[in-house]
């Protein structure tokens, strides 16, 4: 089994130290194993569960549902049903962000284009 140490978690996820331990003592990161020094050790699980969460943030859904989103896997496969609705619940909100994103873009290359045709 592959352990890491916390900065090659950094490296691999982008999130900090301060992040890394803020999510481990509010509950979204299980405990961190630690080795014979106390030095926190993390699993090839743990760097996969963090690309989860990376993934759920950069698409905007907020602490709360991510720790929603936790106590369901950790309580196990009977929760499926309200992970799926919870995930779907979030997808539905990307993609109305990315349908105004798109509205936005579209503005923007219209201004561009207009741009254009003053400079010749």
């Amino acid at each position: 089994m592959s352990v890491y140490t916390p900065g090659q978690v950094v490296e691999e996820t982008g999130f900090s130290l301060d992040t890394l331990r803020y999510y481990e003592r509010i509950g979204l990161l299980e405990r961190v194993s630690r080795n014979a020094a106390g030095q926190r050790r993390f699993t090839q699980d743990d760097v996969g569960w963090l690309g989860t969460i990376r993934c759920l943030r950069d698409t905007g859904m907020p602490i709360a549902e991510m720790l929603r989103f936790a106590e369901l896997v950790r309580a196990g496969d009977h929760t499926i049903r309200d992970r799926i609705a919870l995930l779907e619940a979030h997808d539905r909100r990307v993609q109305a962000q990315v349908a105004n994103l798109r509205e936005q873009q579209t503005a923007i290359q219209h201004k561009i284009g207009y741009y254009r045709t003053v400079v010749g």
